[in-house]
């Protein structure tokens, strides 16, 4: 049998062109997760140098400014500082453990970020559970602090994981009923849904109006979960030197460092979907999805402008939860607990009885 060469260049370029299609197919796939990482990363150095020029001027000194310009470039160099630093690991501590810890914390956060619309058609992935693989998402970050604590074989590092976890179950429960209101109302648990149904009669149609109290006990749960003072006991340092973080150095002190921000990032984004209308422009009657289908150009440009409303909304609650910290006193551990069990959940539970009332009479 004889080949012709033209079909032996035919062959190897079917092959190239298979070849080309896999490898765009993988860069195609990679491309999102990328650029939300790397947004990620940029918004968290964006609140560590907002948070110190905040807490500068409330504390009437002067912030950060001789790194960079306006000081933008001290948290990068903080991080490369702990980066080079040594990794000190407790010499009867659990190993497995003590390095574990931290990047569960992590990890469990980011992943939340991939149900997060951060404009029209721009999620990662529009899950019919979004809100839902968050809460739960959001329960693994204590098993990690306490799996730090647990293996750091130090007694307030054990007893700062301790406070995590019984400061994690006595809000996620209030948060969790207050998400479910919000479900009630939106009839989805998927995120983008829960933003379409805000949409329609513009800043009067936000969930803020309609669930104030919700909104309220889920301000002060995420509070709470971000462990941000008032709320945070596990790593008190007056009274725990550091909590769970005190045997920790080097990246994987940076590690919880990175996890505090990127927490506080996620749960003011939740803030903006569930009860500031994410990405919607705030003009009644005015929806984006006609917009795309009468111009594609010009549909890009309104997830454009609506990432950047659903920024500016999430740094506004930014501001409030920094603001907070700096400006009010740390609560005790009974305290911390009674606000949760004996306040915060009764009104939750009675805001969904509301709640499911109204949708049922609405019917």
């Amino acid at each position: 049998m004889i080949i012709d060469i033209t079909e032996i260049q035919d062959i190897h370029f079917f092959f190239r062109l298979e070849s080309f299609q896999e490898v765009y197919g993988i860069l195609w796939v990679f491309a999102p997760i990328f650029i939300l990482v790397l947004g990620i990363t940029i918004s968290v150095l964006a609140i560590v140098w907002l948070e110190r020029e905040i807490s500068a001027g409330i504390q009437q000194r002067i912030g950060p400014e001789y790194t960079g310009p306006f000081g933008v470039l001290q948290a990068l160099a903080d991080g490369t500082k702990l980066l080079f630093k040594e990794n000190l690991i407790p010499s009867r501590g659990d190993i497995r453990l003590f390095s574990i810890g931290p990047s569960i914390s992590v990890i469990s956060i980011i992943i939340s970020y991939s149900v997060i619309p951060f404009g029209y058609n721009f999620v990662l992935s529009d899950l019919n559970i979004g809100v839902f693989l968050w809460i739960a998402i959001s329960s693994i970050a204590p098993i990690g602090l306490l799996m730090s604590g647990y293996g750091s074989n130090n007694k307030y590092s054990f007893l700062g994981g301790l406070r995590a976890a019984a400061q994690s179950i006595s809000y996620e429960i209030p948060l969790t009923l207050c998400v479910l209101s919000i479900s009630l109302l939106s009839n989805s648990l998927s995120t983008v849904d829960i933003v379409d149904a805000q949409s329609k009669y513009g800043f009067w149609g936000w969930n803020l109006w309609r669930q104030p109290m919700g909104f309220i006990v889920f301000l002060i749960s995420s509070l709470a979960e971000c462990e941000r003072l008032p709320f945070d006991l596990p790593e008190a340092e007056e009274e725990l030197v550091a909590g769970y973080q005190t045997e920790y150095s080097g990246i994987k002190f940076g590690l919880f460092y990175v996890a505090s921000y990127l927490n506080l990032l996620i749960s003011s984004l939740f803030v903006t979907v569930l009860y500031l209308g994410g990405s919607n422009i705030s003009i009644p009657y005015i929806f984006v999805s006609e917009f795309f289908q009468i111009n594609k150009a010009y549909g890009v440009f309104v997830t454009i402008i609506g990432i950047f409303i659903t920024l500016a909304k999430t740094y506004l609650f930014l501001f409030v939860s920094i603001t907070t910290r700096w400006t009010l006193p740390r609560l005790r551990i009974d305290q911390l607990l009674n606000l949760g069990w004996k306040f915060l959940l009764p009104i939750s539970l009675g805001n969904l009885l509301l709640t499911t009332s109204s949708q049922l009479f609405s019917l």
